[in-house]
């Protein structure tokens, strides 16, 4: 069950048609965050995305958004409404894989918070992948982050940044927070790129030993990795935009082995 932003669009677009949008936020979602990132677990089990309506980004940065608490509320609301559907419909009391990204991830979280943290269903968990954000054993009651690649019941978060560099709210959105390593599935701090199971590149092809990686603080640093424009990468400092795709291989055989 895999809970990932579908694109914003804005109501007070002269253009706007509900309908006409609805349709192609649809296909956006299919042909970019399932084709790219959620199809990293489509080997493990059956695949279930729910479409839901996201809050705006403005709405988690600063200065703080008064409208904060509403906005997440409603976008949880329809993941809640997804996963319930889920659970009575196709379960039938299957293990669960939740994987999600970014604003995902903050939905994810208040679904396990609700529906796993220390409930029955806790035991049906195999993993919830939930990169993208800051969280910390802190957050749950029960659920523990996983430091084994074989462990199951709890779940793995990073946040991956340009080897070297730090964002500007590095201690606020990071630092402290949870950090696996999406190679290794353990506790290693560094992890060379013979290791690396293959990037999923826009192009569609799988790229492995592409780069290497080292924990730190609350995020990931990696190296620029080694796919086709990697010249235009080395501009970027923030990879948050491909904490899947960076990882791809590694996922998929990973989630595979915890089921």
């Amino acid at each position: 069950f895999f809970v990932y932003p579908t694109l914003f669009t804005d109501k007070k677009d002269p253009a706007w048609n509900a309908d006409i949008h609805r349709e192609d936020l649809r296909e956006n979602v299919i042909n970019q965050s399932v084709k790219y990132q959620a199809s990293a677990f489509a080997a493990a089990g059956n695949l279930y995305v729910p479409f839901y309506r996201q809050s705006h980004y403005k709405i988690y940065v600063s200065p703080h958004n008064k409208e904060e608490e509403k906005s997440r509320t409603l976008a949880y609301s329809d993941v809640k409404a997804a996963f319930q559907y889920y659970l009575e419909h196709y379960n039938n009391g299957r293990p669960i894989i939740i994987a999600s990204h970014s604003q995902g991830s903050i939905m994810c979280g208040m679904l396990l918070q609700e529906f796993f943290d220390g409930t029955p269903l806790q035991k049906q968990l195999v993993a919830a992948y939930v990169p993208g954000i800051k969280y910390t054993d802190q957050d749950f009651k029960s659920l523990k982050k996983m430091e084994t690649p074989l462990a199951t019941g709890g779940y793995v978060s990073w946040n991956t940044y340009k080897r070297n560099h730090y964002p500007s709210n590095y201690d606020k959105w990071y630092k402290g927070g949870t950090t696996s390593n999406p190679i290794t599935w353990d506790a290693s701090d560094k992890t060379d790129a013979s290791l690396h199971l293959g990037v999923l590149n826009a192009d569609g092809k799988i790229y492995p030993k592409a780069l290497s990686i080292e924990r730190i603080d609350g995020m990931i640093w990696s190296t620029v990795p080694n796919i086709p424009k990697r010249f235009f990468l080395s501009f970027v400092k923030s990879y948050h935009f491909a904490d899947i795709n960076l990882f791809w291989k590694d996922i998929e055989k990973n989630a595979q082995d915890r089921v």
